[in-house]
């Protein structure tokens, strides 16, 4: 019997269930609703639209309802927002455009809403010079706003990726530009020691940021619009760029019956069919157990939404395909550098308890005598057995490859014995012969095999300086550029014959660079009878700790 197939939505979860479906069955009516005038774009590309990095609009729409039709014989129908639905008479009510208000029958519905821009109820949030971006209609007012004569500055309120973006790509425009975040810092899947880096990188390039700080107010004073702060400050700016975060675009459902979870999100199993038989929901809407702990959660990312509409559609056509949750991996480009994360971060695992072990490693991303070789950050996150639970790295160079790698051995739910075990290309050019993601692993795993005792920058603000004593083992250059107070300087070439220097009966602190040195003299002391840890990740990581040395 041929199927009747509405999809509420397009963009990445719509989009790809449509195309899948009809992969799947020639003969099915699939009918696709999209409240806008465009199906699928490419919404993580807007911000470089707007500051002119992606110089053609077109190059933004993936799909159009033309080509929808022409390829894939589907019924677009666009200006035709779904207000309600029956799932007792098994109809759909459609306010359209063209036709007002109808209802259409469906055998299988496919939920793809998506996420709305938070946009909160504060005194004189309906000023015209206040923009979210969600689709290519505020791309392209937003556009034509920063292209006015006189405009020349900016406030993006919220520090999350789009934040982020926005303040880069309008700073690429020649506008000042001013960043708000309430917390205590940006980028919330970063842990604060990493995002840091990403903070000065922003404050290097002449953004002004202005953390644990809230907007109050607006006042639009038709030239301009000040923003009020909780702090009582005043920041005058040109434009607002609204980017606090994204809410479920669910409200047309809560008559349904359609069970939703505490936040709006559209409860799912793992076939992400919902409590209503035949109704399917995909992408930043639903609710989604995190890969790597279990839990309940909401993760908007592009990656995951388009595997869950090709899975809704495999589901749909009877090949019971499952969705196992997702790990929130995800990228960013922060002017010069890069940072990325997989899996769970610091703060997570210790909200849920979670026990787990921290390391920090500066890898090159090539060759050092290969020129062009710049360091990465690397704090890998794992499991007292050896399991990865998550990861962040912050570089110039070869980020998105050793986040790839790792975010696939977590999917296997790999170890760091694995991470050691990988073979990875391997050239000059483009690593080391142990690459980073390796480096990461042996790391790890010395920690796990007790062969080296570590401590992190946070440890060294509890150190009883009565029982311990702090060892730099670096150069004498190095240590007079820059040491941790109270250390004592024995370069790691010269410890074994100054060992005397050291009191037995006190638990030796060691740190150098960037570990590695750190290593080797921790395995000296350990064998000559010492009690000894080594700083993970080294000086380079106290630096993260404390960025303002």
């Amino acid at each position: 019997m041929r199927k009747k197939v509405l999809i509420v939505g397009g963009v990445a979860g719509g989009a790809s269930a449509a195309a899948r479906l009809r992969r799947l069955d020639e003969d099915a009516q699939i009918i696709m609703f999209e409240r806008d005038a465009h199906i699928s774009f490419a919404n993580c590309g807007l911000p470089y639209y707007i500051g002119g990095s992606i110089e053609d609009r077109s190059k933004l729409l993936v799909q159009t309802p033309e080509a929808m039709y022409a390829r894939y014989n589907i019924d677009v129908r666009t200006h035709s927002e779904v207000i309600s639905i029956d799932p007792t008479n098994k109809t759909v009510q459609v306010q359209s455009k063209d036709r007002g208000i109808y209802d259409e029958s469906y055998d299988y519905v496919i939920l793809s809403p998506g996420a709305k821009p938070i946009r909160p109820a504060l005194p004189g949030i309906t000023s015209d010079k206040i923009h979210v971006l969600r689709n290519i209609a505020d791309t392209d007012r937003i556009k034509q706003h920063v292209s006015k004569a006189g405009i020349r500055s900016a406030v993006v309120i919220g520090g999350g990726f789009i934040g982020v973006e926005m303040a880069e790509n309008l700073h690429e425009l020649g506008l000042n530009i001013t960043l708000v975040e309430a917390g205590a810092q940006i980028l919330a899947p970063f842990d604060a020691e990493m995002a840091g880096m990403l903070s000065k990188e922003l404050a290097s390039k002449g953004v002004k940021l202005i953390l644990g700080d809230s907007v109050q107010s607006f006042l639009d004073n038709e030239m301009h619009i000040d923003v009020n702060l909780s702090s009582g400050a005043v920041v005058q700016t040109d434009i607002v760029i609204l980017a606090i975060g994204v809410s479920p675009d669910t409200a047309f459902l809560r008559s349904s019956g359609l069970e939703l979870g505490p936040r709006g999100h559209i409860i799912v199993n793992d076939q992400l069919e919902t409590n209503l038989g035949q109704v399917y929901a995909v992408g930043d809407a639903i609710e989604v157990v995190d890969y790597v702990n279990g839990q309940k959660t909401a993760i908007p990312l592009a990656g995951p939404a388009n595997k869950q509409g090709r899975i809704a559609a495999d589901n749909i056509c009877g090949l019971k395909t499952s969705y196992k949750g997702t790990q929130g991996t995800s990228i960013i480009k922060v002017f010069g550098i890069t940072a990325a994360a997989t899996g769970n971060n610091e703060k997570s695992l210790q909200r849920l308890n979670i026990p787990y072990h921290a390391i920090y490693v500066h890898p090159g991303s090539h060759a050092g005598y290969y020129p062009g070789a710049v360091s990465m950050s690397i704090k890998l996150l794992f499991h007292e057995d050896g399991t990865i639970l998550g990861a962040q790295i912050v570089g110039v160079d070869g980020v998105d490859k050793r986040i790839d790698d790792i975010a696939t051995v977590i999917h296997f739910k790999g170890t760091v014995t694995d991470l050691t075990e990988l073979e990875l290309a391997y050239a000059p050019p483009y690593s080391s012969a142990k690459d980073p993601v390796n480096m990461a692993g042996y790391t790890a795993e010395n920690v796990l095999l007790g062969r080296v005792d570590v401590i992190a920058p946070p440890d060294l603000l509890s150190r009883d300086q009565s029982t311990t004593q702090l060892l730099d083992v670096r150069s004498e250059t190095e240590h007079n550029n820059g040491h941790i107070p109270g250390s004592m300087l024995i370069p790691v070439d010269e410890l074994r014959g100054r060992l005397d220097e050291l009191d037995p009966s006190q638990e030796v602190w060691v740190y150098c660079q960037v570990g590695l040195r750190g290593y080797t003299a921790s395995q000296i002391l350990r064998q000559k009878g010492f009690k000894v840890r080594n700083l993970t990740g080294g000086y380079k990581t106290y630096l993260l700790f404390n960025p303002n040395i």
